[in-house]
């Protein structure tokens, strides 16, 4: 179910509302840090979420961790953007995310599945 095109698709828009999320944010920071916050932390959570990856997904992987610590990164990071919408007082768009990120999870079963045994993802070989 985690190839499915609506899915990925799904995961794609988490991904940019995140990073954007992470940007509005860092941009209601005070002073010189408004700057460094709005390009920052959009810019470190894009290359956590790039750079460190399980075996056998879909792109090469810079630095192979395991499993569990991937999924705890990718739960990390859509939680401080679900924070971060609710910090900045959106409520209701901090729980749609937080709601469609455990939605996208449980349909993504596949591969949480395997993340939280730290096994290989074989779905994606061919």
């Amino acid at each position: 179910m985690n190839t499915n095109p609506i899915n990925l698709a799904v995961r794609f828009l988490l991904e940019i509302a995140m990073l954007i999320a992470l940007g509005c944010w860092g941009w209601h920071l005070n002073g010189i840090w408004r700057y460094i916050g709005a390009a920052g932390l959009p810019l470190t959570a894009a290359t956590l979420w790039g750079i460190f990856r399980i075996p056998n997904d879909p792109k090469p992987a810079p630095i192979v961790i395991p499993g569990m610590l991937r999924l705890i990164l990718e739960l990390g990071l859509f939680g401080l953007a679900s924070w971060a919408l609710y910090d900045l007082g959106y409520l209701t768009l901090s729980l749609i995310m937080t709601v469609i990120v455990i939605i996208h999870y449980a349909v993504s079963y596949d591969r949480t599945w395997v993340m939280l045994q730290n096994k290989p993802y074989k779905g994606f070989v061919k």
